[in-house]
């Protein structure tokens, strides 16, 4: 590669000093636009801002049409579309997916003793405690009513598990208030299934963790049951869907 030698006359103090007065007048020198300009760079301003203001507006509906009003997570719409594609992308890639279905217990007896805004506290805490709990993979939607879903990608059926049982603990370490009073203590139940262990449509596993939840209703409440992997069960799991104990 060629060297360029630098001119020696360049590097005299007195054109050095001159050229950087000639740098500073260029750059304080005022620029002047025409009124089209003007007007060009006002309009130009305004559709920017139109098209910002357009884009927080579709962010701000589309939010509102995935989440749920009362506890601020992902509502069942969105659990749908989200399960159907991480169920796919779980069976291309040959990668585990957890799935846990959750409800609070008793929470019929709950609203008929505090009230529906206490129960709506409720609702709204759990829902707080879910979304700090989970990592950024995760996925917690609100099911309906009272239960609950966290879709756990990559997380085996043992490391579900797992984590459910920490969950039903640290709900149970909650202290709620509601009006300066203490709600007393909330206890879940939930049902965990995954894949491959409990099948590979989104249907499926839905079914199984369901089943499952609605045994630990019915073996005392309070606990994390996982769905069973035989055929038989499968077909008990099934029949359950849709009436878990309240």
């Amino acid at each position: 590669m060629a060297r360029y030698a630098f001119p020696v006359w360049l590097s005299h103090p007195r054109l050095q000093a001159g050229l950087s007065r000639r740098t500073q007048q260029t750059v304080n020198r005022p620029t002047s636009f025409t009124e089209q300009e003007l007007s060009l760079s006002a309009t130009f301003a305004e559709q920017i801002g139109l098209s910002i203001a357009n884009i927080r507006l579709r962010e701000a509906l589309r939010n509102q049409s995935i989440r749920d009003s009362v506890t601020g997570l992902f509502n069942r719409r969105y659990l749908e579309e989200t399960l159907e594609r991480e169920v796919h992308r779980s069976v291309r890639t040959g990668q585990s997916l957890g799935i846990v279905m959750l409800d609070l217990d008793h929470f019929k007896t709950f609203n008929d003793t505090f009230g529906h805004d206490a129960g709506d506290t409720l609702l709204q805490s759990v829902g707080v405690f879910l979304s700090k709990s989970i990592r950024a993979d995760d996925i917690a939607c609100r099911y309906g009513g009272e239960e609950f879903v966290l879709i756990l990608p990559n997380a085996s059926l043992k490391d579900t598990e797992l984590r459910a049982e920490k969950l039903r603990a640290s709900v149970k370490a909650l202290n709620i208030m509601h009006q300066g009073k203490p709600l007393g203590v909330v206890t879940i139940s939930a049902g965990v299934a995954a894949i491959p262990q409990h099948g590979s449509a989104p249907t499926q596993l839905m079914a199984r963790a369901d089943g499952a939840l609605y045994r630990a209703k019915k073996a005392g409440r309070d606990r994390v049951i996982v769905a069973d992997t035989n055929s038989v069960q499968a077909v008990a799991d099934m029949s359950t869907v849709g009436v878990t104990e309240k």
